[in-house]
């Protein structure tokens, strides 16, 4: 009998520990207590390390109330978030009650300590870390004259603070340095989806107003151009939804699952400019359309943006310009690809306005991609 084998390559593997990985991190965002239970206890975990170990003949007991009471001063980092200046003075508290009553098994390093002063320089004030800055000045000194009075455990301890604090200090500088990234990366994506927005419902919008401008000359002069305008009426108005539902379907969190998933159909191309030029004409704007040089195809999100171009022209010309002939050139060159539209346009229609974003668009869209307007 033949069973089936799963071969999981070091790609594989990698994937899956990522994937747990960046599922741990998930839970930790959001509870972040549970990140604080764990570090207690990891902290716990060290500290217990020198009550289980062999120890040399007359060190001090390790007996289950010294146990408890070392124990005692990892509680207090559940809170270091939410209260990290009290946490310190508790876990200074805690270890001066241990080293006045029991003295059980000493520590290698002063885990509790070291986590809440990094916790305190990366989550709190200045004034706050100030304050804890004056109290180790006056705590670390104190500790190591009730310890060994030596100038090497004096300057281990003041190292081992300064290290921790200066990785608090990093945390938060790293920390900064993201929500600034994810700021700008919100703002280039708001951006984006404004001009997207701005394209599809201004050249659908403007070619409607003018259908239904000349809809009812049309229907007096001649009945069947009626019917042709609000033929284009519907139609500009259906590729409109069409090109939003698409839009946001893709925005949609969590729109791979499920039967009523948004498809995501690829975004406009060079191939749908002669489509968007005979939208444009059943308008009544003549619309000439050309290419010269050697056609070749175009990365996706080049032609996308060609064609935004374009229809943000045409737009511009429909509404503003008072023409009646429009020229689309497409110029290709050896590396490049000059993108000029002109109209006879006499100037902005009476009640048309103006000041809006298209231009900006325009010369943004042409500026990610390397070229100016």
């Amino acid at each position: 009998m033949t069973r089936p084998v799963t071969v999981c390559g070091r790609g594989g593997i990698r994937g899956q520990i990522r994937e747990w990985w960046e599922r741990a991190r998930a839970l930790g965002a959001a509870n972040p207590l549970f990140v604080d239970i764990g570090i207690a206890l990891l902290v716990q975990g060290a500290m217990t390390m020198p009550f289980v170990v062999p120890r040399a003949a007359g060190a001090p007991p390790a007996t289950w109330g010294a146990y408890g009471l070392s124990t005692l001063t990892v509680v207090p980092l559940v809170w270091r978030r939410r209260a990290p200046v009290a946490v310190l003075f508790a876990v200074l508290a805690t270890n001066a009650l241990y080293r006045f009553t029991l003295d059980g098994p000493g520590q290698p390093l002063p885990y509790t300590g070291l986590v809440v002063v990094y916790t305190i320089a990366a989550l709190s004030s200045a004034r706050k870390r100030l304050a804890t800055g004056a109290v180790l000045l006056v705590a670390v000194p104190v500790g190591v004259w009730l310890n060994t009075r030596s100038a090497r455990e004096l300057t281990f301890s003041l190292f081992v603070f300064a290290a921790a604090y200066v990785f608090g200090r990093l945390t938060d500088a790293r920390q900064r340095a993201n929500r600034v990234e994810a700021e700008r990366a919100a703002a280039r994506e708001r951006a984006r989806i404004a001009r997207e927005m701005h394209d599809i419902l201004s050249h659908a919008v403007s070619l409607m107003i003018v259908q239904a401008e000349a809809g009812p000359v049309a229907v007096r002069a001649a009945p069947e151009r009626a019917e042709a305008a609000f033929d284009a009426i519907s139609a500009t108005g259906r590729d409109a939804m069409a090109q939003l539902r698409r839009m946001l379907g893709v925005l949609r969190e969590g729109d791979d699952e499920g039967s009523d998933a948004a498809p995501r159909e690829p975004q406009p191309g060079l191939a749908d400019l002669p489509e968007l030029v005979e939208r444009v004409r059943a308008s009544g704007l003549e619309v000439v359309y050309g290419t010269a040089g050697v056609v070749r195809p175009l990365p996706g999100a080049v032609a996308a943006t060609v064609f935004r171009v374009v229809q943000e022209a045409l737009t511009n010309a429909v509404r503003h310009a008072d023409a009646r002939t429009v020229s689309v050139q497409l110029a290709y060159g050896g590396s490049d690809l000059s993108v000029r539209v002109t109209d006879d346009g006499r100037g902005p229609k009476p009640g048309s306005g103006g000041g809006g974003h298209g231009l900006v668009g325009i010369r943004e869209r042409a500026v990610a991609h390397g070229g100016a307007r």
